[in-house]
């Protein structure tokens, strides 16, 4: 008589989620201390849940509906009960065995709002405070977990660190984003280079939107400057900040190719990215 397998925890089945929706953090979470992986692996996992609501509606209002379960979920208000989602049940636990701010997490989700419509992104401001409260609140929710008394030193790194992460991803995702007439790139930059929404979104006028994407880029560039500048991040919060020393390469890459990201390879290969994270893992970098 053979046993059956044991039944995954809500932590395996966390990593199991961020393996297929986001293999960079998942391997971030491997590289962090083992006794801190359930709380890193929730927390991203409910962001790569909030950042794939796009991909699976076809309408805003039943991605509202979907981003208000995580709402009430944090307000205690869940409907049912928790336990029957893994991703839940561990976030909760989370936040009680870290004393994570739900607050800071419902801001996360009111900024994810912005990914379900298709208004345009006005300001650098505007851009640099969506980034604030999605990726440079993960980054200071993580440091939460990794070690509380360090966390608060790290906090301007975080802050700049997630911008130049959040305008790495939407330079990743610009594609997809154009064929769904999304823009994210703030309507000043378009200005700036002599562009609008729609023509941006037409993609003819390719000495434009290579001088708009160069300029995007290179407000990433400019806040990874800061981070480093900023310093403060004590070694055992750098797991948090691992997945941002893989934002460079491609801040990199799209400012050399422009338009041409549209039609080319911006990302680098997984093993390359795998190294790097290594490297970082062990020079405490970013």
């Amino acid at each position: 008589m053979t046993s059956g397998a044991a039944p995954r925890s809500n932590q395996d089945l966390c990593l199991a989620t961020l393996r297929d929706t986001d293999r960079d953090r998942y391997l971030a979470c491997l590289l962090a201390p083992e006794d801190k992986r359930g709380g890193l692996a929730a927390l991203y996992a409910f962001n790569a849940e909030l950042a794939r609501i796009r991909d699976l509606v076809h309408e805003p209002l039943p991605g509202e509906v979907r981003m208000q379960y995580w709402r009430d979920l944090l307000a205690g208000q869940a409907h049912g009960s928790s336990a029957a989602n893994p991703i839940a049940a561990e976030l909760l636990a989370a936040i009680e065995l870290h004393r994570l701010p739900r607050q800071t997490l419902i801001d996360m989700i009111d900024a994810r709002i912005f990914d379900l419509y298709d208004d345009p992104m006005d300001t650098r401001g505007a851009l640099e405070g969506y980034a604030g409260e999605t990726a440079s609140a993960l980054i200071q929710l993580a440091s939460l977990v990794l070690s509380p008394g360090d966390s608060r030193r790290s906090a301007e790194a975080a802050g700049h660190a997630g911008v130049a992460q959040a305008i790495a991803g939407l330079l990743l995702l610009m594609p997809l984003h154009r064929r769904r007439g999304q823009i994210y790139l703030p309507l000043e930059i378009l200005t700036a280079t002599g562009l609008n929404r729609d023509s941006f979104l037409e993609g003819k006028d390719t000495t434009r939107i290579s001088a708009a994407i160069e300029a995007f880029a290179g407000l990433g560039r400019e806040h990874l400057a800061k981070a480093r500048a900023a310093g403060n991040i004590s070694p055992a919060v750098f797991p948090a900040f691992l997945p941002v020393v893989l934002a460079e390469p491609v801040l990199k890459r799209a400012q050399t190719l422009g338009a041409k990201l549209f039609e080319r390879p911006v990302l680098q290969p997984q093993w390359r990215r795998q190294m790097r994270l290594a490297r970082a893992a062990m020079t405490k970098k970013i």
